[in-house]
């Protein structure tokens, strides 16, 4: 039986009658003006909707609107057609991907490895330490310092991935004598860290160097960047917090221990799902910029190796499958994550 809101009432003592409370009132009255009272809100504050207007075309254009054509993974590819109008293949090139057993599974399952292990890697090294900059900001007493030192930790993230890669390869690129190596290379070789013959011939042509080179790189340009949401949420602290804390004999390193850091558990378990969601979405950029083909091996990602079979090997099924088999993956990490953190400490993402 459907419940109604004339279901909800209260006996009147006085009258002997049945009748709607006022609460049931007021909520009725809601409900029945509430598209009324929405289409006000919007009215009065349009400007704000307005500012929505470029970040909703956004998602349609580049995170909806491509959806569709993921429908290439499961038909077969054919150039001079679209993809409404392709044969259904099934799952013929996962197949391919998983248990192909040639060249081409090879190289997928190579790429998903090295995807995984960079990713991990910048997880491992590169999420607390955005947390331990955040810490050493809320120290600085002064303002003008603290903004300095910001100021100086963000400007890597503004920079192109081209710039800060052109960076990357002129500190460490090969040369014929010392002089015309990166000062990277050189300063390896004098703390004899890197042979000679190895910093000579190019630290970014040896598979061995790749992972270190790209997670060193990236720790340097979201670090600072990635700390502001930390540093927010410290300074959202109360006071009262620090001086019971100093009343008990606390120093500055148990402060952080027992006050900043419990404080802020809440934001870190958020800020780490949200990590562990784009645990598989490495961009192609930054990759593509700085691997060649003597590095493959270490530095093939999903992502170059859809872009290169999809658009110079023209294999866009195969590459669409790659994809998807990634972006898959990534949502279980996300709900697996989710998951294990609303049961470990009763905070979650959703």
């Amino acid at each position: 039986m459907k419940i109604t809101a004339d279901d909800y009432l209260v006996y009147d003592d006085k009258t002997g009658l049945y009748r709607r409370s006022a609460e049931q009132s007021v909520r009725d009255e809601v409900e029945k003006h509430y598209w009324l009272n929405v289409g006000r809100s919007i009215v009065k504050d349009w400007r704000l909707y307005l500012m929505l207007v470029p970040m909703i075309l956004v998602f349609l254009f580049w995170r909806y609107f491509p959806m569709y054509e993921l429908l290439g993974c499961f038909k077969h590819y054919e150039q001079v057609k679209p993809v409404s109008e392709q044969f259904f293949s099934g799952f013929s090139y996962f197949r391919t991907l998983l248990v192909g057993g040639e060249r081409l599974s090879v190289e997928f399952w190579r790429a998903m490895r090295n995807t995984f292990l960079l990713s991990f890697y910048g997880l491992l090294f590169g999420f607390p330490i955005p947390i331990v900059i955040a810490l050493f900001f809320n120290e600085i007493r002064s303002n003008i310092a603290r903004s300095v030192y910001q100021v100086l930790t963000y400007l890597p993230k503004f920079m192109s991935t081209v710039v800060m890669t052109s960076l990357v390869t002129m500190l460490v690129k090969q040369g014929a004598v010392t002089t015309n190596m990166g000062i990277v290379s050189q300063l390896l070789v004098k703390l004899h860290l890197v042979s000679f013959e190895t910093a000579n011939a190019g630290l970014l042509n040896n598979p061995a160097f790749f992972r270190s080179i790209y997670q060193i790189s990236g720790v340097w340009e979201t670090a600072g960047y990635d700390s502001i949401v930390f540093f927010a949420a410290i300074i959202s602290i109360s006071p009262t917090s620090y001086e019971a804390a100093q009343i008990d004999g606390a120093n500055k390193m148990a402060q952080m221990r027992y006050v900043v850091l419990p404080s802020i558990l809440s934001t870190i378990v958020i800020m780490l799902i949200s990590k562990i969601g784009t645990l598989l979405s490495i961009g192609y950029e930054k990759v593509l910029l700085l691997y060649n083909t003597n590095t493959y091996v270490t530095a093939d990602v999903i992502s170059t190796f859809a872009q290169r079979y999809g658009v110079a090997g023209a294999q866009k099924g195969i590459a669409a499958a790659a994809e998807m088999m990634n972006n898959v993956v990534g949502m279980l990490l996300v709900i697996g994550a989710n998951t294990v953190a609303r049961k470990a400490s009763n905070v979650s993402l959703y």
